[in-house]
């Protein structure tokens, strides 16, 4: 074999390395993520006791959903700088060991308030996987190939969506298995309980720390980015200072602050106050998560490698995409990641039947909320890939405003055609998952077009997962507008689905990339 020839087969095998872990990795974040909307019910009645309201289970429901989406905003841009500044792998793996051990963490909680703080740190680092390995795949693999790999990132996250559904449904049905299990491992029987009670919700989040393995495979066998590495040789990775991380903090402090201000705990603040409150904070983020990246382009165009014009086209364009992605995150976190919750309380687990005459038949469980999350699992990795496939055809303007349409009538159909548990509502939400889904098989596709090679990782960072915060600020509102309703999902995921409605317009602001290449 001649040198030339076992460079490219150790090209290949670099790409197709990389693939796989960046796969892996957005598998185990689906997973992570889909691990609180499907377990938060039995997990917030074991911390806040017997005696909580619904009501205050679902401020905290939301609080908590709310707080991980601030992390992984926070995430996507911190380690998305970490990976212009140092490189695409070392930062990956850091970002993975990050969101492995803290979701794992979980388990020991013993407050409502732990799962906040603790989820808060583990989203940092599932924010900071979706940008590194978004940047990486696509730097590395040829361009013809980018539109299934996109459908590809979309599909695997969906995968670990689907696994925690099935996950859930064999714990819950061969539990006294496990409990053996346990306890033949070496496990006290005290602990063994400790870890199955209330469908052993402490045990999933404890599986959640399986990825941290997953660094082992990428420091192994997977390559640097010679794009990145590239710049680099160019000095270009110097321009970023670690002074302007304090950017990040105060946008991570401010998000936050708007969360505790709609939290069960704040319950004297006055509306307006909460409002003032949202809208500074929204303002404080935004300019704080763009200082990182701002501060690099002055000292960028001070050196002469780009122009003020590039500088103000990066901004427009992270500010855009933050626009866009958080369309399409509020109208997931707001509606449709409560589905498993709202199926739930429409056929709830029964774990006996007792009969007039005092007879009890054998225990039943319905397993709604894991059949629904697996429904929409699986429409949601179809549709990501049919998505991307549809981008890297027709465009990927008409693309987005085509799918937004179709979300709001998919996520309308499913929550107002519906008021009962069965094979249609499940049928429903197959598509609403699947369509309201595949914008995060778009998106891995387009925002990488969007940024040069040089702040690819913190531009989509930034762009991603800031439309996380305004999913979160967004999704707070959930629990107002179920009280309003009088706990009517039905009508509070309707009106939250009208978002995007919004995103029909949006796009039409942005460039038309296809058939262009990543810009250097």
């Amino acid at each position: 074999m001649t040198k030339a020839n076992q460079s490219k087969v150790v090209s290949n095998r670099g790409r197709n390395a990389t693939l796989i872990a960046a796969l892996l990795g957005w598998m185990f974040d689906g997973f992570e993520m889909g691990l609180f909307p499907l377990i938060g019910k039995p997990a917030l009645k074991e911390l806040l006791g017997a005696g909580a309201s619904t009501s205050v289970s679902d401020q905290w429901f939301g609080v908590i959903m709310a707080v991980f989406l601030v992390g992984a905003a926070s995430g996507g841009v911190l380690f998305g700088w970490l990976g212009d500044k140092i490189g695409r792998v070392r930062a990956m793996s850091l970002s993975i060991v990050t969101y492995a051990i803290f979701t794992g963490l979980c388990g020991f909680a013993t407050e409502a308030w732990h799962i906040a703080v603790l989820r808060f740190i583990a989203s940092l680092g599932m924010g900071g996987e979706w940008s590194l390995g978004v940047a990486l795949v696509n730097e590395i693999w040829p361009g013809k190939s980018r539109a299934f790999i996109a459908g590809l990132i979309g599909a695997a996250s969906n995968v670990g969506f689907l696994m925690v559904a099935l996950l859930s449904m064999g714990l819950i049905g061969f539990i006294d298995g496990i409990h053996t299990v346990l306890t033949t491992i070496g496990i006290s029987e005290e602990s063994s309980q400790y870890l199955i009670a209330n469908s052993a919700w402490r045990f999933l989040m404890i599986s959640g720390a399986v990825p941290a393995l997953l660094i082992f495979f990428i420091r192994l066998f997977v390559p640097e980015s010679k794009k990145w590495e590239t710049e680099r040789a160019a000095g270009s990775t110097s321009n970023w200072s670690n002074i302007d991380l304090l950017g990040i903090l105060a946008g991570s402090l401010s998000a936050l602050s708007i969360i505790y201000v709609w939290a069960p705990t704040a319950t004297d603040l006055a509306t307006w106050i909460k409002v003032a409150v949202t809208l500074a904070g929204l303002s404080i983020c935004l300019l704080s998560f763009l200082y990182p990246v701002r501060q690099y382009l002055r000292r960028t165009v001070l050196t002469g490698r780009i122009s003020s014009a590039q500088e103000s086209q990066i901004v427009r364009r992270m500010i855009l995409g933050a626009a866009l992605a958080g369309v399409a995150l509020l109208g997931t976190w707001g509606s449709i990641q409560w589905a498993p919750k709202w199926a739930a309380k429409l056929m709830p687990n029964v774990e006996k039947i007792t009969h007039g005459d005092g007879t009890i038949t054998p225990a039943v469980t319905y397993f709604a909320a894991e059949k629904t999350q697996a429904a929409t699992a699986i429409g949601a990795i179809g549709g990501t890939i049919l998505a991307a496939l549809a981008a890297g055809r027709f465009g990927r303007r008409p693309t987005y405003a085509i799918l937004c349409v179709a979300s709001v009538l998919a996520a309308v159909y499913f929550f107002r055609g519906h008021d009962s548990f069965g094979t249609s509502f499940l049928i429903a939400a197959f598509f609403a998952g699947g369509i309201t889904a595949s914008f995060y098989g778009f998106f891995p596709l387009y925002f990488p077009e969007l940024f040069p090679t040089a702040v690819r990782a913190t531009g989509q960072g930034f762009a991603f997962n800031f439309g996380r915060i305004i999913a979160a600020v967004g999704g707070l509102q959930t629990s107002n507008l179920l009280k309003y309703f009088d706990d009517s999902m039905s009508k509070a995921g309707s009106l939250l689905a009208c978002i995007y409605l919004i995103g029909v317009v949006i796009i039409w602001f942005g460039p038309e990339t296809k058939g262009q290449s990543l810009p250097d």
